[in-house]
């Protein structure tokens, strides 16, 4: 019988594949599990620059926290931060400034255990298992809240977790809740799957990667331009993944199209 590794929590089944560990594998990271490396393997016969799309994630998160602390926002809020590979917002947050404080939390449970044993340690971050559908449970979270000075300017992140929210949930109802108690100069960043530019491709993608779990709901730019509730869009708008203010080579795709498998957009609340 062979012996789980210790980041894996009691009862995780590792015969259904899990988003979390299969972005993990996307971006090289080490916890996964086979059944999520065969679904990613499937996924990119059908889009053979899934990983690059990943990656474009990625090196979003990285511009979008960088520029927040330029702001002078020091405390980050990330739902749906799925397994902390390397380049996380603790790491990039912390480098500018060590004072800053982060609180990551997703729904799998391997992501959370990997989270806690990776940030033990780092008193200055927290790793909650919860659902981003239950804002109040989360936003009134006695851990968080000893992390997190909701009445000061916050760095909130929701990216490529909205579309895992079906339209029944009212992804939009459910935002409005997160941006209330959001105070004055804080800012959200959000990246959403679209069909609007690789419509087959990304349909049978999802449809491999998501065999056995949850499944995504890509939306359409206006749909996803209404996630940001009345808050002020911040330049250059809500714009492809790879084109949202790009430092440098590898922050954007050769192939165009890909920029554009992946919306972005930053806000700024008032």
């Amino acid at each position: 019988m062979t012996r789980s590794p210790d980041w894996v929590p009691p009862g995780t089944d590792d015969t259904v594949p899990s988003a979390a560990r299969i972005y993990d594998y996307m971006l090289g990271g080490g916890h996964n599990f086979a059944v999520d490396r065969e679904a990613a393997t499937k996924a990119e016969r059908i889009m053979p620059h899934a990983r690059g799309v990943a990656r474009l994630n990625r090196a979003f998160l990285r511009r979008a926290v960088r520029f927040m602390v330029d702001q002078g926002v020091r405390q980050f809020l990330d739902i749906g931060s799925g397994v902390p590979t390397v380049g996380n917002v603790h790491e990039i947050a912390q480098e500018a400034d060590p004072e800053c404080r982060v609180v990551y939390v997703d729904h799998d449970p391997v992501a959370v255990a990997h989270s806690r044993l990776i940030l033990d340690g780092n008193d200055r971050t927290t790793a909650l298992k919860a659902d981003a559908r239950d804002p109040s449970r989360i936003l009134g979270d006695s851990q968080l809240r000893r992390q997190l000075d909701l009445d000061e300017p916050i760095g909130m992140l929701f990216l490529c977790m909205l579309h895992w929210l079906p339209d029944e949930s009212d992804p939009g109802g459910l935002m409005r809740h997160y941006i209330d108690a959001m105070a004055s100069e804080s800012y959200l960043a959000i990246t959403h799957i679209t069909e609007d530019y690789l419509p087959y491709q990304v349909r049978e993608a999802l449809r491999i990667a998501t065999r056995g779990g949850d499944q995504v709901t890509s939306r359409p730019y206006d749909e996803v331009l209404t996630m940001f509730g009345d808050l002020e869009l911040l330049e250059p708008g809500l714009v492809g993944c790879g084109t949202w203010r790009p430092a440098g080579p590898g922050d954007i795709a050769e192939d165009p199209t890909l920029n554009q498998v992946l919306y972005a957009g930053m806000a700024r609340k008032s």
